[in-house]
């Protein structure tokens, strides 16, 4: 059959990782991404459980493990640095991931190496992004920020949380499908220069102040420290701040943790120079229906889990995979394999994308199950004596090497298996 013609917004994770197996089915896969190029900013992330299931899968281990970040582990500190409770990375190959998983990397290497592989037969178009699209006798037709046109027999929207290819789908004055964590939170994420010290090591640390605020500290090479703020969205000025431009943001954020205790006033020293910020408020992505007509998410623009759940990446590997797998198998490939359901090509990707969901479902329920409602340490990480009790718990769990990364995260989906795709596993 004659190939698909398949449009992605957004070319990081999700859409690379979309286009990795789209392509391998000889689709004409092409992807816009509003960044000049090739965006490989970002700090560090993970992949957990069926998140490496599918880079193996993929055949992008080894590519990975040589760009790993070393990260050893993650210890817990006190105010004045001292060491209350250390989890080292599950290295075993065995058994559920801690909170340092065995699979570290920058984002913006998981993202090269991805486009590295797909580049000669996916067609990459920087500095652009959707403008428009209407849905017309089976197709897509796209206006671009740059005036030019298409017609797509697929929009695979990736673009993230606050993706625009969501907000035009539901349709001009529909509710966005965001939704807050807790109360209002907030995490800063930037890279500062920090010359590795004696005797530091590749350690990730974290640290909680009074005042629900907490920082994290990590490294992947000697020379920059990645940071982590994050705290409650009603501390002051910092709720309307994200409109008022980075340098509010920064200034809102220094107010906040200013003299908060550890390496605070240090890191804050610093924030205001790093031109590798992002902040965000935290939350989820939900929706009844990730697709409508001709027109699909993926990854945060369809089933954001949030930070907190340590599966975002993971969720976006696995859902680019399923999706890829059911347009292969009832829709076929280029390559003269021929849909297992029949059909037209139409039916066949409304088949698909119903099974698509119908597949991952269960998986983001699972790992967005409870995040809405927040931690519920919220009261603890407020005062001296809660934050002591999470110091004396952490202490303990450290003590009887509690792995408790696999009671915190949502690695392990219960009742559900990765399906396989003989469509996707042919050269």
């Amino acid at each position: 059959m004659a190939p698909l013609k398949i449009l992605v917004s957004g070319g990081g994770i999700a859409g690379n990782a979309v286009s990795f197996w789209l392509s391998k089915l000889g689709h004409d896969i092409t992807v816009v991404e509003r960044f000049p190029s090739l965006r490989t900013t970002g700090l560090q992330i993970d992949l957990r459980g069926y998140g490496i299931k599918v880079l193996k899968r993929m055949g992008l281990d080894e590519a990975f493990r040589a760009n790993a970040a070393p990260e050893q582990g993650i210890q817990i500190v006190d105010k004045s640095g001292r060491r209350r409770g250390y989890f080292p990375a599950n290295t075993s190959g065995k058994g559920s991931q801690n909170f340092t998983s065995a699979y570290e990397i920058m984002r913006g290497d998981l993202c090269r190496i991805m486009y590295d592989v797909t580049k000669d037969r996916v067609e990459y178009i920087f500095g652009t992004s959707i403008e428009t699209f209407e849905e017309k006798d089976g197709a897509v037709d796209v206006r671009f920020s740059d005036g030019k046109t298409g017609r797509y027999d697929l929009l695979i929207g990736a673009d993230g949380q606050g993706s625009r290819t969501r907000k035009m789908m539901l349709g001009s004055g529909a509710m966005d499908a965001f939704v807050p964590v807790g109360d209002g939170e907030y995490i800063a994420y930037f890279t500062i220069p920090r010359p590795m010290r004696e005797g530091e090591g590749y350690m990730g640390t974290f640290y909680i102040a009074t005042g629900n605020r907490w920082v994290m500290t990590r490294r992947s090479n000697t020379e920059e420290m990645q940071i982590y703020l994050a705290c409650k969205l009603d501390a002051g000025r910092l709720r309307a701040a994200g409109k008022e431009g980075v340098k509010e943001e920064k200034e809102a954020l220094t107010e906040i943790f200013k003299g908060a205790g550890w390496q605070l006033d240090e890191i804050l020293e610093s924030l205001k120079d790093t031109d590798n910020f992002y902040g965000e408020h935290l939350g989820l992505v939900k929706l009844d229906s990730w697709s409508r007509g001709s027109v699909t998410l993926l990854g945060d623009a369809g089933y954001c889990p949030s930070v907190n759940t340590g599966m975002g990446t993971t969720s976006a590997m696995v859902g680019a995979y399923i999706l890829a797998g059911e347009i292969g198998k009832h829709c076929g490939s280029s390559a003269g394999e021929v849909a297992s359901g029949g059909g037209d090509r139409k039916d066949g990707l409304a088949t698909a994308l119903e099974a698509y969901e119908e597949k991952f479902r269960p998986f983001m329920n699972y790992v967005q199950k409870g995040v809405e409602e927040g931690s519920g340490w919220d009261m603890f990480m407020s005062t001296s004596l809660g934050i002591a009790v999470i110091n004396c718990l952490v202490g303990i769990a450290s003590l009887f090497k509690v792995n408790v990364g696999k009671w915190t995260l949502k690695e392990s989906i219960k009742g559900w298996d990765l399906p396989e795709y003989e469509e996707l596993t042919r050269d």
